[in-house]
């Protein structure tokens, strides 16, 4: 299942490497972008396993940038 996020008030494309790596070695996920310019997290991840996997990935964000929330992307 891929699906895409907002990152409000990331900060830094720093942070967001960092988020991305640590998004990318949870358990299930198969492809993980996020592109500052654009605020996007992009996550490609097992469907049995992915609303954990997002609740993980929004931990490690606010670990990384207390400020930034995870949010669905909205067109």
């Amino acid at each position: 299942m891929k699906k895409i996020y907002t990152i409000e008030d990331l900060g830094c494309a720093s942070c967001a490497s960092k988020m991305e790596d640590a998004i990318g070695k949870l358990e299930g996920v198969n492809k993980v972008a996020i592109t500052f310019m654009t605020k996007k997290l992009v996550i490609d991840a097992e469907d049995g396993q992915f609303d954990e996997i997002i609740k993980q990935a929004g931990r490690i964000i606010k670990k990384i940038e207390p400020d930034a929330e995870l949010r669905p992307y909205r067109r």
